[in-house]
Protein backbone atom coordinates (compact mmCIF):
# COMPACT_ATOMS: atom_id res chain seq x y z
CA UNK A 1 0.00 0.00 0.00
CA UNK A 2 1.86 3.17 -0.81
CA UNK A 3 2.62 5.97 1.71
CA UNK A 4 -1.18 7.96 0.32
CA UNK A 5 -3.06 5.35 0.19
CA UNK A 6 -1.72 4.44 3.69
CA UNK A 7 -2.43 7.91 5.19
CA UNK A 8 -5.86 7.79 3.82
CA UNK A 9 -6.73 5.04 5.57
CA UNK A 10 -5.74 6.79 8.97
CA UNK A 11 -6.82 10.55 7.37
CA UNK A 12 -8.85 11.01 4.34
CA UNK A 13 -9.48 14.43 2.78
CA UNK A 14 -12.64 15.35 0.54
CA UNK A 15 -13.09 18.56 -0.59
CA UNK A 16 -16.63 19.00 -0.31
CA UNK A 17 -19.64 21.21 0.98
CA UNK A 18 -22.99 20.83 1.98
CA UNK A 19 -26.14 23.87 2.05
CA UNK A 20 -25.96 24.32 5.90
CA UNK A 21 -28.35 26.76 6.91
CA UNK A 22 -26.04 29.48 8.28
CA UNK A 23 -25.47 29.61 11.64
CA UNK A 24 -25.64 26.10 12.12
CA UNK A 25 -22.83 23.54 12.35
CA UNK A 26 -22.74 20.18 10.71
CA UNK A 27 -24.43 17.41 12.89
CA UNK A 28 -20.68 15.64 13.50
CA UNK A 29 -18.35 18.77 13.01
CA UNK A 30 -15.61 17.83 15.05
CA UNK A 31 -16.47 14.73 16.35
CA UNK A 32 -13.41 11.67 15.75
CA UNK A 33 -15.27 9.01 14.20
CA UNK A 34 -13.55 5.12 12.48
CA UNK A 35 -15.14 3.69 10.05
CA UNK A 36 -13.89 -0.33 10.50
CA UNK A 37 -14.94 -2.36 7.63
CA UNK A 38 -12.73 -4.67 5.19
CA UNK A 39 -14.77 -3.63 2.63
CA UNK A 40 -12.70 -0.55 1.70
CA UNK A 41 -15.72 0.31 -1.01
CA UNK A 42 -17.98 0.75 1.79
CA UNK A 43 -15.43 2.03 3.91
CA UNK A 44 -14.53 5.03 1.68
CA UNK A 45 -18.42 5.60 1.01
CA UNK A 46 -18.91 5.76 4.44
CA UNK A 47 -16.10 8.27 5.00
CA UNK A 48 -16.76 10.43 2.49
CA UNK A 49 -20.61 10.95 3.90
CA UNK A 50 -19.56 11.31 7.58
CA UNK A 51 -16.83 14.36 6.21
CA UNK A 52 -19.91 16.25 4.65
CA UNK A 53 -21.48 16.02 8.15
CA UNK A 54 -18.16 17.83 9.48
CA UNK A 55 -16.67 14.46 10.83
CA UNK A 56 -13.27 13.98 11.10
CA UNK A 57 -12.61 10.21 9.96
CA UNK A 58 -10.49 7.58 9.99
CA UNK A 59 -10.13 3.68 7.93
CA UNK A 60 -9.37 0.50 9.63
CA UNK A 61 -9.85 -2.76 7.47
CA UNK A 62 -9.35 -4.95 10.24
CA UNK A 63 -9.92 -4.84 14.08
CA UNK A 64 -5.95 -5.06 14.78
CA UNK A 65 -5.63 -2.22 12.98
CA UNK A 66 -8.89 -1.08 14.74
CA UNK A 67 -8.24 -1.57 18.26
CA UNK A 68 -4.71 0.38 17.74
CA UNK A 69 -6.74 3.66 15.78
CA UNK A 70 -8.48 3.69 19.24
CA UNK A 71 -5.59 4.26 21.36
CA UNK A 72 -3.60 6.67 18.77
CA UNK A 73 -6.76 8.46 17.27
CA UNK A 74 -9.05 8.12 20.34
CA UNK A 75 -12.17 8.29 18.22
CA UNK A 76 -15.47 9.36 20.15
CA UNK A 77 -17.40 6.87 17.89
CA UNK A 78 -16.90 3.80 16.04
CA UNK A 79 -18.49 2.29 13.07
CA UNK A 80 -17.78 -1.29 12.97
CA UNK A 81 -18.45 -3.89 10.52
CA UNK A 82 -18.84 -7.27 12.43
CA UNK A 83 -18.03 -9.49 10.21
CA UNK A 84 -14.51 -8.80 10.10
CA UNK A 85 -11.27 -11.14 8.70
CA UNK A 86 -9.08 -11.44 12.32
CA UNK A 87 -11.79 -10.60 15.05
CA UNK A 88 -14.82 -10.65 14.76
CA UNK A 89 -16.85 -7.14 15.72
CA UNK A 90 -18.03 -8.77 18.51
CA UNK A 91 -14.91 -9.36 20.21
CA UNK A 92 -13.12 -6.20 19.04
CA UNK A 93 -16.19 -4.47 20.98
CA UNK A 94 -15.70 -6.51 23.88
CA UNK A 95 -12.06 -5.10 23.11
CA UNK A 96 -12.56 -1.62 23.04
CA UNK A 97 -14.43 -2.18 26.18
CA UNK A 98 -11.95 -3.78 28.09
CA UNK A 99 -9.10 -1.07 27.24
CA UNK A 100 -10.78 2.44 26.13
CA UNK A 101 -12.55 4.79 27.87
CA UNK A 102 -16.12 3.44 28.23
CA UNK A 103 -17.57 7.09 26.47
CA UNK A 104 -16.41 5.37 23.28
CA UNK A 105 -20.32 5.24 21.62
CA UNK A 106 -20.00 1.77 19.03
CA UNK A 107 -21.94 1.39 16.42
CA UNK A 108 -22.53 -1.75 14.49
CA UNK A 109 -23.37 -1.64 10.61
CA UNK A 110 -24.11 -5.13 9.17
CA UNK A 111 -25.88 -7.45 7.15
CA UNK A 112 -26.63 -9.41 10.39
CA UNK A 113 -30.53 -8.31 11.05
CA UNK A 114 -31.75 -11.20 13.11
CA UNK A 115 -33.03 -10.07 16.63
CA UNK A 116 -30.28 -12.68 17.90
CA UNK A 117 -27.78 -10.74 16.21
CA UNK A 118 -29.02 -7.38 17.76
CA UNK A 119 -28.28 -9.09 21.62
CA UNK A 120 -25.10 -10.16 20.84
CA UNK A 121 -23.91 -7.34 19.67
CA UNK A 122 -25.85 -5.71 23.02
CA UNK A 123 -23.94 -8.15 25.16
CA UNK A 124 -20.56 -7.41 23.52
CA UNK A 125 -20.81 -3.35 24.25
CA UNK A 126 -22.02 -2.31 21.30
CA UNK A 127 -24.51 0.69 21.73
CA UNK A 128 -26.27 0.68 18.41
CA UNK A 129 -27.40 -1.73 15.85
CA UNK A 130 -27.61 -0.54 12.27
CA UNK A 131 -28.03 -2.89 9.25
CA UNK A 132 -26.71 -2.66 5.63
CA UNK A 133 -27.34 -0.93 3.57
CA UNK A 134 -27.53 1.70 5.47
CA UNK A 135 -30.31 4.22 5.62
CA UNK A 136 -27.88 7.21 6.55
CA UNK A 137 -31.06 9.50 7.87
CA UNK A 138 -30.72 6.65 10.65
CA UNK A 139 -27.04 7.06 11.27
CA UNK A 140 -27.57 10.98 11.30
CA UNK A 141 -30.25 11.20 13.91
CA UNK A 142 -28.05 8.84 16.11
CA UNK A 143 -25.27 11.27 15.60
CA UNK A 144 -27.71 14.04 16.23
CA UNK A 145 -28.87 12.51 19.59
CA UNK A 146 -24.79 11.73 20.69
CA UNK A 147 -23.79 15.65 19.46
CA UNK A 148 -27.17 16.70 22.22
CA UNK A 149 -26.37 14.16 25.10
CA UNK A 150 -24.52 15.22 27.84
CA UNK A 151 -21.96 12.77 28.08
CA UNK A 152 -20.77 12.84 23.89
Amino acid sequence: MSDQRSKRHLAKEYDACLPFKSGTRPIAAGRKILVVDDEIDSAETLCALLELLGADVRIATDATAALEAVTTYRPSVVVLDIGLPDIDGHEFARSVRRQADAGITLIALTGWSQEEDMRRSKEAGIDHHLVKPLDMSKLEALLTALQTSPTS
